[in-house]
């Protein structure tokens, strides 16, 4: 049974109320991949089971159906640019403002099943193994809208398909160990991520002041004004001189001008200069 406009515009309404993300006419296609499972789960196609929730929906069928169309693709060390920036640029500058680090406070919104605060993990450990002096205490606080992803990031444990998704050989030898089917995380780079749930409409996780923020590939799905009040609710919670760092299509130039734009190499990173 093809998916009605009435089933689809109930689900972009819902999604867009709790998330802010607009699902344009056209994705009628995504909404019947995501939403078949739990439709199944109650014995049904996808549109009996819309035409259920549109009559009685509850607040856990309501967080299912979300969850479900708000799900990203994601990889290891995703378009490799933010990671050199941080190596290249951030982290020298970060050290050159405060004279050392002491602590290094970082946010991964939007971080799916892990690849990234613990991409993250693995640049910051082997940057400091490097550099001479006091090691900082390094405190990642990684956050996603879905529980269900979330469960997976904190187990740490991922099969071979998905470490083979940009996984650079030398770090699967140096941080993880084979365990059956799957690759576990070494305990001491997953003790550097903290996991929570958290909706970027609502204020930002605890934690906070961060000296870095990692929000990429996130505000593409977010009208104007939602863009200006995410992020505006991120600057209120970086540091500083603390560094902003977005998706490749993604820019706060004509969205919000308080941000500085830095040139790294082939990609654009921003910093919080308000109060510098």
């Amino acid at each position: 049974m093809t998916l009605t406009q009435e089933s689809f515009s109930f689900v972009a309404t819902l999604v867009r109320t709790k998330s802010a993300i607009n699902l344009a006419p056209g994705k009628e296609y995504l909404v019947e991949s995501r939403l078949t499972p739990i439709a199944r789960s109650h014995g049904k196609t996808v549109e009996q089971y819309l035409a259920e929730q549109r009559s009685r929906l509850s607040h856990s069928e309501a967080e299912r159906i979300v969850e479900a169309l708000t799900t990203n693709e994601t990889s290891w060390f995703r378009d490799n640019q933010p990671f050199t920036a941080l190596t290249d640029h951030i982290l020298p500058d970060l050290k050159a403002q405060r004279g050392m680090l002491g602590t290094l406070k970082v946010w991964s919104a939007a971080c799916s099943t892990g690849q990234e605060p613990y991409s993250i993990a693995m640049v910051l450990t082997d940057w400091f193994t490097a550099q001479s002096g006091p090691k900082p205490i390094t405190e990642i606080i990684a956050t996603d809208l879905n529980q269900e992803v979330l469960g997976k990031a904190q187990r740490g444990r991922y099969s071979q398909l998905e470490v083979n998704r940009g996984l650079p050989a030398t770090h699967l030898v140096r941080h993880f160990e084979r365990d059956g089917a799957e690759w576990a995380l070494s305990k001491d780079i997953r003790s550097m991520v903290r996991f929570t749930r958290h909706n970027l409409l609502d204020h930002p996780p605890m934690g906070g002041p961060f000296d870095v923020v990692f929000l990429r590939n996130v505000l593409i799905y977010f009208d104007v004004q939602v863009k200006r009040d995410v992020l505006a609710k991120v600057r209120k919670v970086l540091k500083p001189g603390g560094y902003l760092i977005l998706g490749a299509a993604e820019t706060t130039v004509g969205v919000d001008d308080s941000w500085t734009r830095v040139q790294v190499g082939r990609s654009s990173i921003y910093q919080n200069t308000v109060g510098k």
